[in-house]
């Protein structure tokens, strides 16, 4: 039957087709590098620079944390052969070496619907600018690169870091989800987030000026903040206002 206006439909998608699905490729950066995760390349780094978290940094990941480094390789042999989550090493450009990963997860290509998430940096990539350029150019692989209409994040609803760094990041909040999950031997709130195809533009933008060399003075300290940026773009989440 054709759309009337007290029967809206949403809105008629006539070019649509699936997306591809993200593969395994290296996806670079000024400053930094996304690797497919390989525990022969990545695996000894990554638990080193790891080690020098206090074992707070698994605290609301559905892994670790590790008793040591073979059990750690051993989860990253299992990552690495995964499509979904599909992970990444994120490699720091100057030095070559891993310091953090994140993947894609729930990859929908039939929707374009993709999620990001796995994200664990280490204390050497927390706070830094590749640690936002990688995040960044996970997005835009994702909408410029293969197309999607929806990029989500999902975190502990307990995880205030999460959930701050997602609104910085131009994430819109969209709700929580009550007894989403158990992990871990918990029962877990979801905050849940997400940018469209419709806000990327806008926010790609606010990404483009924060990540500009001029945005930081000789000493690297940022000249805008990105969270100041992206505000007006996103919906507040109410539980980090």
């Amino acid at each position: 039957m054709p759309e009337t206006s007290d029967r809206p439909l949403g809105a008629p998608l006539p070019d649509w087709t699936p997306r591809p699905r993200p593969g395994r490729e290296t996806l670079r950066g000024p400053r930094c590098l996304l690797e497919p995760l390989s525990a022969a390349a990545h695996a000894e780094y990554l638990w080193r620079t790891n080690s020098e978290d206090d074992g707070s940094m698994w605290d609301y990941m559905s892994c670790g944390p590790f008793a040591g480094f073979q059990e750690y390789r051993t989860w990253v042999v299992g990552a690495e052969a995964s499509d979904d989550p599909l992970f990444f090493a994120i490699v720091d450009g100057a030095t070559g070496r891993a310091s953090g990963v994140a993947s894609y997860l729930r990859i929908d290509p039939v929707n374009g619907v993709v999620e990001v998430g796995n994200i664990a940096y280490s204390p050497a990539l927390q706070g830094s600018i590749p640690a936002t350029e990688a995040m960044h150019l996970m997005m835009a692989h994702a909408f410029d690169g293969l197309g999607y209409r929806r990029y989500e994040w999902k975190c502990n609803a307990f995880n205030a870091p999460s959930r701050r760094a997602a609104q910085r990041l131009g994430f819109s909040y969209e709700g929580l989800f009550r007894n989403h999950m158990v992990v871990k031997g918990r029962s877990r709130d979801t905050a849940w987030f997400a940018i469209t195809d419709r806000d990327w533009p806008a926010i790609k933008a606010a990404h483009q000026v924060w990540l500009a060399p001029e945005n930081f003075d000789a000493e690297g300290r940022q000249r805008q903040r990105l969270s100041a940026l992206t505000k007006p773009l996103r919906t507040e989440d109410p539980g980090t206002v």
